[in-house]
């Protein structure tokens, strides 16, 4: 594997609802990517719908937070997009009410801009977001075949963003803020 180029410990959180189809992609890559020789300073959490759990996870100190989501772009399902995340967009951010089952990562980092101005901790100095077009996001266990395809097409570029901090050939950055 190539110099590590990033900073400090990194966090890839795998997020999600396993029981809601296609919703469930973020923890399945993250579940794919155990099996992977990713370097030491990386740390794999399955988050699934616990996004309270990361925001205070990321009260840890990492310097960077890879974020892996169905996320609705309206491509075509199975596309894996990259998102940057622009930190100035939560800073002073409102304080997001405390529920379970609304804590997109928009409100995850919302609620992180928030507990870092009470504790001094400070948040990722980067933040991105690996995500996959769902095909069904409803009652079900599984992904949908493209969706299920799209693994390790993720798998992939997250390892290549650990090793270069930039996705590779293959990728089209998507434009625009996170969304679920």
């Amino acid at each position: 594997m190539s110099v590590f180029p990033h900073e400090g410990p990194v966090l890839v959180a795998g997020i999600g609802n396993i029981f809601l189809g296609d919703d469930g992609f973020g923890v399945e890559a993250v579940r794919a990517l155990k099996e992977r020789d990713l370097p030491e300073a990386v740390e794999l959490l399955d988050i699934g719908v616990r996004g309270v759990h990361l925001a205070y996870q990321l009260l840890d100190g990492y310097d960077t937070l890879i974020l892996v989501d169905a996320t609705r772009r309206g491509g075509e399902p199975g596309t894996v997009y990259v998102i940057e995340h622009d930190v100035a967009e939560t800073d002073g951010a409102q304080p997001v009410p405390l529920d379970g089952h609304r804590m997109t990562p928009d409100a995850v980092l919302g609620l992180l801009g928030a507990l870092c101005a009470g504790t001094g901790a400070r948040p990722p100095r980067r933040t991105l977001v690996v995500g996959c077009e769902p095909a069904v996001v409803e009652e079900r266990i599984g992904l949908s075949p493209s969706v299920s395809a799209a693994v390790p097409e993720a798998v992939r570029v997250i390892e290549e963003l650990l090793r270069s901090g930039e996705p590779g050939p293959r990728h089209a950055p998507a434009p625009g803020a996170l969304e679920r």
